[in-house]
């Protein structure tokens, strides 16, 4: 038998429906976890205090999606950072894919 979780909520809606968007919404964090933690070895990370559980979990998630912008070499996360960080040449490959990217403008301050 599986497990048992309650959730409580105001929407309106049916019960099935909010059952598949939950598993679908864990199934991402999970997937996510599971990928930091194999390129990053995030679980064993002793930082424990402060700001810097917080920092260091923005900046693994921003290196994560360098990496991933980055196609010119077909390997795992893992091997592009751990190539990254002993060749500096392709450290700037990886960033010049992050870079290159186009970032969308903050509609506020096209507002003013």
């Amino acid at each position: 038998m599986g497990e048992v979780q309650f959730y409580l909520t105001s929407l309106n809606c049916d019960p099935r429906n909010l059952g598949q968007v939950i598993r679908l919404h864990w199934g991402v964090e999970n997937r996510l976890h599971w990928t930091l933690d194999v390129t990053f070895s995030e679980d064993a990370c002793g930082v424990r205090t402060g700001h810097a559980p917080q920092n260091l979990a923005l900046m693994r998630r921003i290196a994560l999606n360098a990496l991933n912008l980055e196609q010119s070499l077909k390997r795992s996360n893992r091997q592009k950072s751990n190539r990254a960080a002993m060749d500096n040449n392709y450290m700037v490959t990886v960033l010049t894919a992050c870079l290159s990217q186009q970032i969308p403008l903050n509609p506020l301050v096209n507002r003013i």
